[in-house]
C-alpha cells in the first residue's frame, strides 16, 4: 500500500522509463504520460519530477529537458498561470547557472504557450532531447529578464495547491552528497573525486536512487518526528489518599461440603489413612469394604487422591482394587489410571490390574500401556535374580488377561513375541510363546 502523497513503485518505473527516452520525440513521451496518467493525478508525479529537478546532479541533461517538457505539457491545456510548476519553470529559463541548452529549452516550452500551434512549436516537440542537445546554437537565443517572464506567464500565479502547516519546520526530500563535488560531470558514468581515483558511483547505481526516490517522495518533505510522551504521575503526598482501581473478575467456586454431616465416613477415612501406611489386619479390610458397599459414595470422602494410590496399592492392594472399582464412574478416574501405570512395576500392581480387568471394564488404551510398562520395566532392570522373577510374573499376568479374553492379543503380538523370544531361557515366557503360536 502506498503512502498519501506518493508515487507506487509500478508508476515510479513508468516516468523513470519516460526520462530515460532521450531518443523518442517529445510528443510522444508527453502522449504516454497522459495515457498512463488522467489529468486529474497529474499533480503527484509532476510534484516529484520538479523535486528531482531542484538538484541539477539528480537527472541527467536529456533527462531534465524531458521533465521540463512533461511539467509543461501536462497544464498545455489550461492556461500558463494555472500550472502550479509554473514559477519552477520560469525560475530555470532565468538560472544563469544552469546549462544554456537547457535554459533555451525551458523558454521555448513557455513561448509554446502563447504560439496557437505554430509550426516553431510543434518542431519543438517532434525532437527527441538528444536531438535537441545536439544540433543546439547558442548564438541565436537571446534570454529575456526573470521579471518580463514573471509579468507574461505567472502574473495570477494560484497559490501552492499543497501547504503543510508543518512545511517551515521539514527539510526538502532531496539532500546533495556532500562527497560528491559541485563541478562533476554527473552525466558520466563515474565521479572522479580527484586525479588517478577510481570509480565511486555507477550509472546503475544513480539510476537505482532515482527511481527509488520517485517511488518514496512526499508531498510533505522530511519533517520532524513530535514526540509527545505522557506526562510523569504526580509522586504521592503522605497526606492524601490512594486511588486504587479494584478488580471485579470474582469467580464463584461452589463449596461441596457445605451442608454435609463431617461425621459420616469418618470411619474409612481414618481405615483408609491407616492402609496409606501400612498393611491393615483382615478384620479392619472387611470393615472398609463393608462401608463402602453400603454406601459406595462414601469413597469421595475417605480421603484418597491420585498421588496416593500408589501407596495405597504397595501396602493394601485388596483395598486399593475396592476403591478404584467404586470410582470407575469418577470423573477423576482417569487421573487414578495414569499413576496406576506410571508407578514402579511390581506384584501388588498387577495383583490390583488383573482383578480390575475381572471387575469392570478398563478402557484398552490403559491396559496395553501398563502391558507395556511392564515389559520395558523387566529389559531395563540390572539384577538378573530380580529381572526373572518380574519375567515370570509378567507372563503369568498376560496368560491370564489372554485366557480371560481381556486383551486381543493382536493388538500386542509382535511385542510380546519378542519379549517371549528375548526371556526364552525362563520357563513361564516359553509357555507364553507357546500360547501366542497356538492363537495365530
Amino acid at each position: 500500500m502506498k503512502k498519501r502523497g506518493t508515487l507506487g513503485f509500478e508508476d515510479s518505473k513508468a516516468v523513470f522509463g519516460l526520462l530515460r527516452a532521450e531518443q523518442r520525440p517529445l510528443e510522444e513521451i508527453v502522449s504516454d504520460f497522459t495515457s498512463i496518467f488522467s489529468h486529474a493525478f497529474h499533480f503527484i508525479p509532476c510534484f516529484s519530477l520538479s523535486l528531482l529537478l531542484q538538484d541539477k546532479k539528480m537527472l541527467s541533461s536529456t533527462q531534465r529537458l524531458i521533465a521540463f517538457a512533461l511539467l509543461h505539457q501536462a497544464y498545455a491545456s489550461q492556461k500558463p498561470s494555472a500550472n502550479p510548476f509554473i514559477n519552477l519553470i520560469i525560475s530555470a529559463a532565468c538560472d544563469v547557472e544552469a546549462e544554456k541548452c537547457e535554459r533555451a529549452f525551458v523558454l521555448q516550452l513557455l513561448q509554446l504557450s502563447g504560439s496557437d500551434g505554430s509550426n516553431s512549436g510543434k518542431e519543438l516537440l517532434k525532437q527527441s532531447a538528444a536531438d535537441y542537445i545536439k544540433n543546439f546554437d547558442s548564438s541565436v537565443h537571446v534570454f529575456p529578464q526573470q521579471e518580463h517572464l514573471q509579468q507574461q506567464y505567472a502574473d495570477k500565479v494560484h497559490p501552492e495547491p499543497y501547504s503543510s502547516p508543518f512545511k517551515d519546520g521539514s527539510i526538502k526530500n532531496v539532500v546533495a552528497d556532500p562527497d560528491v563535488p559541485s563541478g562533476c560531470d554527473t552525466n558520466s558514468s563515474e565521479f572522479d573525486l580527484q586525479p588517478g581515483a577510481k570509480p565511486k558511483v555507477g550509472s546503475g547505481d544513480k539510476d537505482e536512487t532515482v527511481l527509488g526516490l520517485l517511488s518514496n517522495l512526499a508531498l510533505e518533505g522530511l519533517g520532524p518526528h513530535w514526540s509527545r510522551p505522557f506526562p510523569p504521575r504526580l509522586p504521592v503526598q503522605d497526606d492524601e489518599l490512594v486511588w486504587l482501581n479494584p478488580v471485579d473478575n470474582h469467580e464463584l467456586l461452589w463449596d461441596d461440603g457445605m451442608c454435609v454431616d463431617t461425621s459420616r465416613g469418618a470411619a474409612v477415612r481414618d481405615l483408609i489413612a491407616k492402609a496409606l501406611k501400612g498393611p491393615l489386619v483382615p478384620a479392619q479390610q472387611e470393615q472398609v469394604v463393608m462401608e463402602l458397599t453400603n454406601d459406595p459414595k462414601l469413597v469421595y470422602h475417605c480421603g484418597l487422591t491420585p498421588r496416593k494410590l500408589p501407596e495405597l496399592v504397595e501396602n493394601n492392594p485388596l483395598i486399593a482394587v475396592e476403591v478404584l472399582t467404586k470410582l470407575i464412574n469418577s470423573p477423576e478416574i482417569a487421573e487414578y489410571f495414569t499413576v496406576l501405570v506410571n508407578m514402579d512395576m511390581s506384584l501388588h500392581s498387577m495383583e490390583v490390574v488383573n482383578r480390575l480387568t475381572t471387575a469392570v471394564e478398563l478402557p484398552s488404551e490403559f491396559i496395553h500401556m501398563y502391558i507395556t510398562n511392564c515389559i520395558s520395566s523387566c529389559e531395563n532392570i540390572k539384577d538378573k535374580y530380580m529381572q526373572n522373577r518380574l519375567v515370570r510374573l509378567v507372563c503369568v499376568f498376560l496368560q491370564s488377561l489372554i485366557r480371560n479374553n481381556i486383551i486381543n492379543v493382536k493388538d500386542l503380538f509382535i511385542e510380546v513375541q519378542a519379549f517371549c523370544i528375548e526371556f526364552s531361557r525362563i520357563r513361564e515366557a516359553a509357555a507364553l510363546f507357546r500360547l501366542l503360536k497356538s492363537l495365530e
